[in-house]
């Protein structure tokens, strides 16, 4: 995955634990606008949550920021 978009994901995470606390769970889409405008970068990190690392649909933020750190 690309390292700029690893520091977009871990901003994301650290916004959502700060507003909704430790336990929220997120999908790899909160990290995409609603609109698909770069349909490789969504499928390079589809790959990396899906294949690469096996994890849910949702996954607590705080994983998803220690795996990426």
């Amino acid at each position: 995955m690309r390292e700029s978009f690893k520091s977009k994901i871990i901003e994301v995470c650290n916004k959502k634990i700060e507003t909704k606390g430790s336990n929220v769970g997120l999908s790899f889409y909160a990290f995409f606008a609603n609109k698909n405008d770069d349909p490789e970068l969504l499928m390079e990190v589809a790959q990396w949550w899906i294949l690469t690392n096996k994890l849910d649909h949702f996954e607590k933020a705080v994983k998803i920021k220690k795996m990426l750190e």
